[in-house]
């Protein structure tokens, strides 16, 4: 009777709780409590609550020195509390140092040496020490022949970063991962150090609760408005203006709170785009327009015994089909992007079942034998803020809107990148110029040129 009752138990709480990544993604954590209104004014006004948006605020805070540290008023506003369509619950957690770009391996690297001191960082007094349960299992890129030489030239490029990747050929992957269907590969790229994944979620809330402990604020509501210099302005197309204002709307009302500012950060993640196109922002200064859109990803879940074991890696197929082990005892999580011509709608988060039926199953099964008879457990859907322009960050100062900064647009590695990303925003806002890394190339002026920094490694 006792196993029965617990297995009733078991039934009522996956009913209720989401699958895998969204798992705690409708739980506020006791201590940090979005407060009933916003303030009259605020020196940052940081627009989006995710991952990359407590970072900026935590950075803004910390570089702001130690004697002045509760002088900027910094304010988080984020329209979704519960945290239950955003990005960063959602993902899988992976982080990474085989990237393409010099600037996206350098800010893996530095993500991953804040993330190992993550305690000295982010740690509150008095408060349990954190652990973001970093699984160190590595990333595994296979190649084929048509992809080898671009896999080989990667790898170069990292290792001169200071990566410590491994080269495999087809006899040595078999060797170390004799589950591996070597068919069609012609080399392999293996992570040694920095590289695996961890719960996205403790590290949000690790940058929250540290943040709102240096005295930022955080409020929820939408902002949908804005008012301008502009509006002041005599002639009718000016080059440039100040946002004045934000409009802030309370949750399910007309209500709004204009909030003065001096400083507004655009980081709204897969609305980011979206956000650049509100009431007051003066179109003809939003050009060239933001080109982040929400993309729709499913991630499935899934059981077989007879699995990859715990040296499983975070395998991304030469197909683009990937995954990675969840836990322990034969439970992994996987997905895969969709062409460009078959990107699914993305207004809600429903899942697309037959995907994994028809388009993904197939793959994972041809990779991997064993998986030939696993079990679904479940799935998700989570947005990407894809930059469709080059799959890369837009990282820096608009060029016409003076006192606007945006850090959005990273295409499904903005969760690992985001404490260096929030360090860099942080530098540009309090000191003017990139610091830590030297970043620039991420900024507008590619859009406005119309060169894309593309980056190869978007899974």
């Amino acid at each position: 009777e006792l196993g029965q009752s617990l297995e009733r138990l078991g039934r009522a709480l996956r009913d209720q709780v989401p699958a895998a990544g969204s798992a705690w993604g409708r739980w506020t954590p006791p201590g940090i409590h979005p407060d009933p209104r916003p303030p009259d004014e605020a020196d940052v006004v940081v627009v989006g609550g995710g991952v990359v948006g407590w970072s900026v605020a935590y950075w803004l805070k910390m570089l702001e020195g130690r004697y002045r540290r509760h002088g900027m008023r910094v304010l988080v506003v984020e329209r979704d509390p519960t945290y239950s369509r955003a990005s960063t619950v959602l993902s899988v957690g992976g982080i990474r140092q085989q990237f393409s770009l010099p600037e996206n391996i350098q800010m893996s690297r530095f993500s991953a040496s804040f993330l190992r001191d993550i305690n000295e960082h982010l740690g509150v007094p008095s408060e349990p020490p954190i652990d973001i349960q970093f699984q160190p299992s590595g990333y595994l890129f296979l190649a084929s022949q048509e992809g080898a030489a671009k896999l080989e030239a990667n790898v170069q490029l990292q290792r001169a970063e200071g990566a410590q990747v491994a080269l495999l050929s087809p006899t040595q992957l078999k060797e170390k991962f004799p589950w591996i269907n070597t068919e069609d590969v012609a080399v392999a790229s293996y992570g040694l150090e920095d590289e695996g994944w961890f719960d996205p979620w403790i590290l949000l809330n690790a940058f929250r609760r540290k943040a709102t402990s240096l005295g930022v604020h955080n409020c929820c509501g939408e902002v949908r408005a804005f008012v301008t210099s502009a509006n002041d302005t005599i002639p009718s197309e000016p080059e440039s203006a100040r946002i004045k204002y934000v409009h802030i709307y309370m949750p399910d009302s007309l209500e709004y709170q204009p909030v003065a500012c001096s400083i507004v950060v655009n980081a709204a993640g897969a609305w980011a785009g979206r956000l650049m196109e509100a009431e007051g922002l003066p179109g003809e200064l939003c050009q060239p327009p933001l080109p982040i859109q929400p993309r729709k990803r499913y991630v499935f879940s899934w059981h077989c015994p007879d699995g990859p074991g715990l040296s499983c890696p975070l395998l991304v197929d030469t197909s683009g089909a990937y995954f990675r082990r969840d836990g322990i005892a034969g439970n992994y999580l996987g997905g895969m992007s969709p062409p460009e011509e078959e990107e699914p709608d993305p207004s809600d988060l429903s899942v697309d079942h037959d995907y994994f039926q028809e388009r993904l199953w197939p793959l994972l099964a041809r990779r991997v034998p064993s998986f030939e008879s696993l079990r679904v457990r479940g799935a998700w859907a989570g947005y990407y803020d894809y930059n469709t322009f080059d799959q890369n960050g837009v990282l820096g100062p608009h060029p016409r809107l003076e006192n606007l900064f945006v850090a959005g647009g990273f295409s499904g590695h903005g969760l690992q990148h985001a404490p260096a990303a929030g360090r860099a925003l942080a530098e540009l806002v309090v000191r003017g110029r990139f610091e830590s890394l030297d970043l620039h190339r991420l900024g507008w002026a590619r859009l406005g040129r119309g060169e894309p920094l593309r980056e190869g490694g978007v899974v």
